[in-house]
């Protein structure tokens, strides 16, 4: 016995090189077998619809970790990695995405970025939204906040999609999906854009609605502007239509101003109610400004400026509001025009001679009331009156040669003494003003054309 324990201690030890040789070539052989199981259980799981996939191989069983989207999805990727060959079990760990109570999704824009948050119930479709974020505003930044979440409407992509293609209308503003109902707040970037916002907004999917609408427009802006230096009146900003900017442009040109008239006017929807109506009357109060400039701003009407004489900055002051629409604002910031220095007759003869050239009192059809749209000329032919307050001035009125002869005299020596008593209305006294009719005795051109005519019904200054 002592014999043979002796022999066995000499060739026990040689064992454990042989058990470590062995242990180790199977763990060698093991390492192929899980990587391959691995790779394999991985396509496995390509069509299946999941998010932070983990999967662990220990021999041929398999642990996986994934969360899912529904119970289904949750069930056929177990399944997918169970019918693998070789796997001999599953470790399920997988878990189902939070259901969102309500599902909320939020597109937000300010100066700098937009900003995509709450939830988005699959990540390749909130791939698909950011992306089309980063289309919709080119180049601005598109920040990425959202979730994963279950509880999405039926359509939700259509929806956030239209949606999404509103945001590059806008300068800043909030646009959000709560299960089915829509709320969009914020400032559209162009005119125009609030109304294109809303016709969008009627093809949201079926299922969906508005809840709320405060996209505002940009403020509706015409302006004009008088430069005496230049001896010019330029137009910008918007009008409703072409109709409506052909009128204003027409009556600037050539009922208010003797100045060139430089239109940069563009039609724009989004314009305020009644707009021409306010915006006709307040370039006639402009007309009598010496320089000055007008904007009108939505309801808002702003004249500033610089009147010929202390009485047309009251009547301008006091006078314009009472012609606008209801509901307009009229801010006047009327002053007075520095006094110009006093003149001889024949320099005051050119100067009354040089305005009428320019310019024409105009008046109702064969009657003697004063276009109301005369006014701006009238300062003029006051400021010049003004000039030379030692003169005496006839006033003499001149008709076409439509009509009886007395008719059109008696209407001329009318519309003379409507001047003068205009004249006085401002300050000018009576004794310096004599009116003088000539009917159509007088005529400038022919009266066989329309054209010869209006050249024909005139008043004049005359120094005496």
């Amino acid at each position: 016995m002592q014999k043979l324990f002796r022999w066995a201690s000499k060739w026990w030890p040689g064992l454990i090189p042989l058990a470590v040789m062995w242990g180790f070539a199977a763990w060698n052989n093991t390492l192929p077998v899980e990587a391959d199981l691995s790779a394999r259980s991985s396509a496995a799981l390509k069509d299946t619809v999941l998010d932070k996939t983990r999967i662990v191989v220990d021999g041929r069983d398999v642990g996986l970790a994934a969360d899912a989207f529904s119970e289904e999805g949750r069930r056929d990727a177990v399944m997918a990695v169970e019918t693998v060959p070789g796997v001999r079990l599953v470790d399920d760990r997988t878990r189902l995405v939070p259901e969102a109570k309500p599902f909320v999704w939020t597109a937000e824009r300010d100066v700098v970025r937009v900003t995509l948050s709450g939830s988005a119930p699959l990540p390749s479709m909130k791939a698909r939204l950011t992306e089309a974020a980063r289309k919709e505003v080119g180049g601005v930044e598109v920040a990425d906040q959202m979730g994963l979440a279950r509880g999405a409407p039926p359509r939700f992509e259509a929806a956030a999609m239209l949606l999404l293609d509103q945001i590059g209308k806008l300068k800043d503003g909030k646009i959000t999906i709560t299960d089915t109902k829509v709320n969009l707040s914020g400032m559209a970037r162009e005119l125009g854009g609030r109304e294109a916002i809303a016709a969008a907004l009627k093809n949201l999917p079926e299922g969906f609605s508005i809840a709320a609408n405060e996209i505002k427009a940009p403020p509706y802006i015409f302006q004009a502007y008088k430069d005496p230096v230049a001896a010019t009146v330029t137009l910008t900003g918007y009008v409703p239509d072409n109709n409506v900017h052909a009128a204003i442009a027409t009556s600037a040109a050539r009922k208010f101003f003797t100045e060139k008239v430089v239109d940069n006017l563009k039609a724009s929807i989004g314009a305020p109610g009644s707009f021409s109506t306010a915006v006709v009357p307040a370039l006639g109060a402009l007309s009598r400004l010496s320089t000055g400039t007008l904007v009108v701003s939505d309801r808002e009407v702003k004249l500033s400026g610089d009147a010929l004489y202390e009485g047309a900055a009251n009547d301008i002051r006091a006078g314009l509001g009472k012609d606008f629409p209801k509901n307009w604002q009229y801010k006047p910031e009327i002053t007075v025009k520095p006094a110009a220095g006093p003149v001889d007759g024949t320099v005051c003869q050119q100067l009354f001679s040089e305005l009428l050239t320019k310019g024409k009192i105009r008046f109702a059809t064969r009657r003697a009331d004063i276009d109301p749209d005369s006014a701006g000329i009238l300062d003029r032919l006051i400021e010049t009156a003004l000039r030379c307050p030692t003169t005496n001035i006839e006033i003499a009125g001149h008709t076409d040669a439509d009509g009886e002869d007395s008719f059109n005299q008696a209407l001329s020596e009318k519309r003379a003494q409507a001047v003068i008593d205009y004249l006085v209305k401002a300050g000018l006294p009576a004794s310096r003003f004599t009116a003088v009719g000539h009917g159509s005795t007088q005529p400038l051109a022919g009266n066989d054309t329309d054209e010869g005519k209006a050249q024909n019904r005139r008043i004049e200054f005359l120094v005496r």
